[in-house]
């Protein structure tokens, strides 16, 4: 079980300072929002490889973004750990998860709480991550759709099934009163950002949580 705190929920004229707070985490999930694809704008290119630069743990990039096919690919040359794309915003997802594995870079497919899961077709063999939104994309903060831990378990069914290699990831209004719950439905790795942030010790709830998501494990 991994904990990957979001920092959409951190302070962003503090960042490198705000990293050495959830030194405890994983990776960092970093979300990349270009306005266009959510209602929101973070940050591009430029910014996450300032922070590869100098964060000591491996980042985990969440791509929110229109163009994705062309563009997907100058992150994972940054030297990220992961990239992740919508299914969503790609024309080719095959080719593209193609593209991004042979940079040496992790791939990861995200779904929109909307999106069924037949619509990965082909692409289990192809990924290294799949990102089962359980929220709606563009905001931190909003409360998880009790939906969606269905949707967890029949991905886990899923990959199990056709015995992929795939680590299940989910993001959105996970807590510490939810994530027992979201591990035993077959989740693996947790994007928690204002359950994180929002605390005094951010590191003392990383392991919390953490702790939690294994109870959650264990019980499967």
């Amino acid at each position: 079980m991994k904990l990957h705190p979001s920092i959409l929920s951190a302070d962003f004229a503090n960042l490198e300072a705000e990293l050495q707070t959830i030194s405890a985490a994983d990776a960092i999930h970093v979300d990349v929002m270009d306005n266009h694809f959510v209602p929101n704008l973070t940050f591009g290119l430029q910014m996450v490889q300032r922070l590869q630069e100098v964060s000591a743990l491996p980042l985990d990039v969440h791509l929110m973004i229109e163009n994705v096919d062309r563009l997907a690919i100058e992150y994972a040359q940054l030297g990220v750990a992961s990239v992740t794309f919508h299914l969503e915003a790609s024309q080719n997802p095959l080719e593209l998860a193609r593209q991004i594995r042979d940079t040496g870079c992790q791939v990861g497919v995200a779904l929109k709480p909307g999106t069924d899961l037949t619509q990965l077709k082909n692409l289990l063999s192809e990924i290294d991550l799949l990102l089962v939104m359980t929220v709606e994309p563009g905001f931190g903060g909003q409360p998880l759709i009790p939906e969606m831990i269905e949707k967890i378990s029949e991905a886990r069914k899923l990959i199990a099934a056709r015995n992929y290699p795939v680590k299940l990831q989910v993001d959105g209004g996970v807590t510490a009163s939810n994530i027992y719950q979201l591990a035993l439905a077959g989740a693996e790795i947790f994007v928690a950002g204002s359950s994180v942030f929002g605390k005094k010790n951010r590191n003392l709830e990383i392991n919390n949580l953490r702790a939690l998501a294994q109870e959650g494990g264990m019980a499967r």
